[in-house]
């Protein structure tokens, strides 16, 4: 989880030392473990470092490639052995991440970007050919963020230097803003118009003029994975999770897991202890971190996580949830949040986060965030039916409409309808209720801003890969975006993993048979019994964990903690229907049944546009006078999204 920063002046002009110096300072915080740095004329490329491998302790970055390329990387290159066969002369054993990363791109240029797998981005600059090319990972767990200007490029890790000293205001990206009241800004937007992130599975090729974006890599739809039994689908389950967990135990330093009782976390953890039992992990223990709040009816995971607890004969970190002021940035004043975000953390949990990470002296957290979405977590029969439907075989159809209508206690018809309009244009049959805008949104706002208000929502397509393969695809995209808002933490420094969304492993479950996962009656069906015997029974039969929480509920319902009754900054610059939203409020109050979420991210934007845009003297950053950009970059995000 280092942190990069570059400036190239097109005309090769000096990179002004203040400003560095002030770069420097703003990324200090974020990379504790050494600061190098790269000058040539008309750029400056910084690295901070925040090691969390033994190899990345060798490490010198930035890197000069034989080509005479600068390049940052910020890193886990989980294939490092076969690369290191691939390029063996010029490569060895003891060649760090950074030298192999180098090597690949010097041997296939752009396509070695297909080649790496792990959770990365990388920036190359290049004198020679007046370029520079920005690129991250599959699934986008690392940021990487880029200003264009008429005269020269500037490029971070972090939102805030290119934001806090860019010596000017930044018109507010209104189709960011209605992607974070939907389900998640596009990947490739961030709340500053002319700062972009680059996308993932993509690379950025930058040259003064000329700003090109192409993808690098794609699942494949025609790939299948067949075997006679449901044995062998568990057998390479196992095989291709476990490789998964694996991979994010390369550490020098004591790992620590999410523990929240539910599957996807308990898998994680078990399978990590077997791992490191039989001596295939680098690192030299595993610690858990658990939150529990006993008092919440539709919350009580301690039951859950202490069976794993017990299982594994060690007790982990346990922090009680507590959400007085949930709904309110715990921030000082003088903290600069680059986006906005919800925390239902109190300063106080966030303080006991941070002094487990100091304690244990974790530098690795792994989060079981994905594992519901891919593993068949949604128990929903419309993909299957769809590539029933599309097939044509209409037995095997009528057949599954029967059993999942029994299930579902709904009439078949309704199923039936429900996947045939997948496939037809949301003109025609409308957007599905629980991704309807809020009321409370303005009505200019929702027209403008609908796809993304919607998440981005499109139909199948009828002709094109099965329909099955096509909604994971959209699955993984709404990940994306998700991961995308998860910004770092100075305070808890910690590199987030995500063994869920490892690539093999999500390559693995996009080409087996739709029945593996769900069943009539039946979700995350290979998880359930590909884990029996490491996860406690306990854990594998609970029900789906429920997230109807009541104090945040009661937080927004309470006038003092909303602090919405007034006016508000998203209705004085049309985001926000007034009126509507008091209706609204009153509504939650008398117990009317209202999306939660959606009001806690309107709560949370709320907070944050009062703290970036009112009255903030130097927090002022954001001007907020017109609608967000349109034209050549509008037509290379649908690109991107189909």
């Amino acid at each position: 989880m280092s942190v990069q920063f570059g400036r190239w002046n097109f005309d090769g002009g000096p990179v002004d030392r203040e400003y560095v110096g002030k770069v420097n300072a703003l990324l200090a915080p974020y990379g504790p473990d050494g600061y190098s740095s790269h000058s040539a004329p008309g750029a400056t490329i910084l690295y901070h470092a925040f090691h969390t491998a033994r190899e990345s302790r060798r490490e010198k970055q930035p890197h000069i490639s034989n080509s005479g390329a600068v390049i940052t990387w910020d890193g886990r290159l989980d294939n490092r052995n076969e690369l290191i066969r691939e390029l063996a002369d010029v490569l060895t054993t003891n060649s760090t991440d950074v030298e192999i990363v180098a090597a690949a791109y010097e041997e296939w240029g752009e396509k070695s970007f297909a080649k790496l797998i792990g959770d990365w981005a990388i920036a190359i600059w290049s004198p020679v050919t007046r370029s520079l090319i920005l690129a991250k990972d599959v699934i986008g767990a690392r940021h990487l963020y880029y200003a264009v200007e008429e005269s020269r490029i500037t490029w971070s890790t972090i939102l805030d230097p290119l934001v806090l000293l860019a010596g000017r205001k930044f018109q507010l990206c209104e189709e960011y803003i209605a992607g974070w009241l939907g389900f998640f800004p596009a990947a490739h937007l961030t709340p500053y118009i002319g700062i972009d992130s680059v996308p993932p599975s993509s690379f950025v090729r930058l040259q003064p003029g000329k700003c090109e974006i192409q993808k690098y890599w794609d699942f494949d739809p025609h790939k299948r994975i067949r075997y006679r039994t449901d044995a062998d689908y568990e057998e390479h389950f196992r095989i291709v999770f476990g490789e998964a967990v694996r991979r994010r135990l390369r550490s020098d330093s004591p790992v620590l897991a999410e523990l929240s009782g539910g599957m996807d976390s308990s898998s994680i953890v078990c399978m990590a202890d077997e791992i490191i039992a039989r001596g295939m992990a680098e690192t030299p223990r595993l610690d858990t971190i658990s939150y529990y709040d006993d008092s919440e009816p539709n919350w009580n995971e301690r039951p859950y996580f202490s069976q794993v607890e017990e299982k594994r004969r060690k007790k982990g970190c346990h922090i009680a949830v507590a959400y007085l002021n949930g709904l309110r940035l715990n921030l000082s004043s003088e903290t600069f949040l680059p986006i906005p975000t919800i925390s239902l953390a109190t300063r106080e949990m966030q303080a006991e986060f941070s002094k487990c990470l100091l304690s244990q002296r974790n530098r690795v957290v792994l989060s079981g965030t994905g594992g519901d979405e891919v593993a068949g977590g949604i128990p929903t029969p419309v993909p299957e039916l769809a590539d029933l439907l599309r097939a044509g075989r209409f037995k095997l159809l009528f057949d599954g409409l029967t059993a999942w209508a029994l299930t579902k206690r709904r009439p078949w018809l309704h199923l039936l309808f429900e996947t045939v309009r997948t496939f037809l244009p949301v003109v025609l049959v409308g957007v599905p209720q629980n991704r309807q805008p809020a009321s409370w949104l303005n009505r200019d706002f929702s027209m403008r801003y609908r796809l993304a208000l919607t998440g981005y929502k499109t139909r199948l397509k009828l002709f094109g890969p099965r329909p099955s393969f096509q909604e994971s695809l959209k699955t993984l995209d709404a990940l994306r975006r998700q991961i995308q808002c998860h910004g770092l933490r100075f305070d808890a420094l910690a590199e987030t993993c995500y063994p869920y969304l490892d690539r093999d492993l999500l390559e693995f479950l996009c080409a087996i048979p739709r029945a593996q996962l769900v069943r009539p009656g039946e979700r995350r069906l290979l998880a359930r019994h590909a884990f029996i015997g490491i996860v406690p029974s306990k854990v594998l039969s609970r029900k789906r964990k429920a997230y109807v929480v009541r104090k945040p509920i009661m937080a927004l319902a309470d006038s003092s903690h909303t602090d919405m009754y007034g006016p508000t900054v998203g209705s004085r610059i049309g985001i926000i229907d007034h009126t509507k939203l008091m209706c609204a409020l009153e509504g939650l109050k008398r117990g009317d049944s209202i999306s939660t979420v959606a009001l806690m991210r309107m709560t949370a934007l709320e907070a944050w546009l009062e703290r970036t845009i009112s009255n903030g003297g130097r927090r002022e950053r954001l001007s907020c006078t017109g609608r967000s950009r349109v034209g050549s970059s509008e037509g290379t995000v649908q690109t991107l999204l189909s």
